[in-house]
């Protein structure tokens, strides 16, 4: 009988060259999942390291993406730096990276070096156009996928200019579409033996979180307008200590409205039987929600609503959310030991497995597991690690 593993991904090990955020988040979820995760940086450390906001000296922005990692400071700019990563590639399963489209077959780790090295290899390329087609020299974030897929165009007031969303979307969901085809490589290498590469950009991405507009053009010519935070029963709502926002949009939730406000000359109305019908209608509806959320402070409103399983949640600020309940009881964000900060708060627990759990540790030092790493998984003699210290090949925390 084949004893259970304690992790969904133990006994797969992930080679991190990722920076900024899409590549690492895509890294973190493994790491969340169990993997071994060796995070691989220059002797300097990974340039975000140092991006605000800091939180008792360290990089509240590094964590996020890199704790429960491991950190292997090592210069790959040298023979004998690519030889330790080369040795890396022999014993793990995949390698992520997010350079510009040509970058690490200038380095030497291209798709075929590693297949040579390992067949069994899965190669995560995270870029910003993909590694194909005319866009792929071109330099990109994720503000830029935001915008070329359309997203940005119907963000915001109808009499507004384009607006982009504060928190990394595309980047956040560029990383997941690399973690699921990784996944699925894996499942299919128990049977092909092999590996593959897989290839996600910013700019893809762009276009799948836009996908009903663009189909509704491509397919018969419809053009989405803006609608700001929306309209009617999906709308949001000024209350007398702050804001909430409402979705209320299939004929159930209008008819648990109508029942909770009273409305019973309207809930029969033919002027709001159907969603388009109520959307048509928005104005007359609007006129009765305004003054009753004004009438009532957040907590009131979302409080009595929800009694009748009228979607609604008040609009929280930063504080506000950070507040909630839901994120400690939820496990969303958890206070980890930091080596800098003393301690910190990082990204918890977003999938919640029925029987196996997730691992939340933290943030490495520069090298921190420099040595462990040659010594555990290479093999390396101490007289080795200690010369390829001193030529300044590697790093030891």
């Amino acid at each position: 009988m084949t004893q259970a593993k304690n992790h969904p991904l133990e006994g797969i090990r992930v080679l991190d060259l990722g920076r900024y955020q899409a590549g690492p988040r895509c890294a973190l979820m493994f790491a969340r999942m169990g993997a071994e995760v060796i995070k691989i940086e220059s002797l300097t450390g990974d340039e975000s390291r140092k991006n605000p906001p800091v939180v008792r000296g360290q990089s509240a922005y590094w964590v996020q993406y890199n704790s429960g990692k491991k950190s292997l400071s090592i210069n790959l700019r040298t023979d004998e730096g690519k030889e330790v990563l080369r040795d890396l590639v022999k014993e793990s399963d995949i390698l992520l990276q997010n350079f510009r489209p040509g970058t690490i077959e200038k380095m030497g780790f291209g798709y075929e070096t590693l297949k040579d090295l390992n067949e069994k290899i899965i190669m995560i390329n995270v870029s910003a156009y993909g590694q194909t087609g005319s866009y792929r020299d071109r330099v990109g974030f994720d503000p830029l996928g935001q915008a070329l897929g359309g997203m940005m165009s119907l963000n915001g007031e109808p009499d507004g200019p384009p607006i982009r969303n504060f928190f990394p979307l595309i980047d956040r969901i560029t990383a997941l579409h690399g973690c699921i085809g990784a996944l699925a490589a894996l499942y299919e290498r128990q049977f092909s033996g092999q590996g593959q590469t897989i290839d996600v950009s910013l700019g893809d991405t762009g276009f799948t979180v836009n996908e009903i507009p663009i189909s509704a053009f491509l397919g018969d010519g419809i053009i989405q307008g803006k609608t700001g935070n929306g309209m009617g029963m999906d709308n949001s709502y000024q209350t007398s200590d702050g804001w909430i926002l409402m979705a209320a949009t299939n004929r159930k939730m209008w008819e648990r409205c109508c029942e909770a406000l009273g409305w019973d000359d309207w809930v029969n109305d033919p002027k709001f039987e159907g969603r388009n019908d109520r959307r048509e209608n928005h104005k007359i509806i609007e006129e009765r929600l305004i003054p009753w959320f004004k009438s009532k402070t957040t907590e009131e409103a979302v409080d009595y609503l929800n009694k009748f399983s009228v979607p609604i949640a008040p609009i929280n600020d930063v504080v506000g959310a950070s507040i909630n309940p839901l994120i400690e009881e939820r496990e969303m964000m958890m206070e980890v030991p930091d080596k800098i900060a003393g301690k910190i708060h990082v990204t918890g627990k977003s999938i919640k497995f029925g029987r196996t759990p997730m691992t939340v540790g933290s943030a490495p030092t520069i090298g921190e597991h420099t040595k462990q790493i040659l010594t555990d998984i290479l093999g390396y003699d101490e007289s080795k690690i200690e010369n390829l210290e001193s030529d300044n090949i590697i790093r030891c925390d």
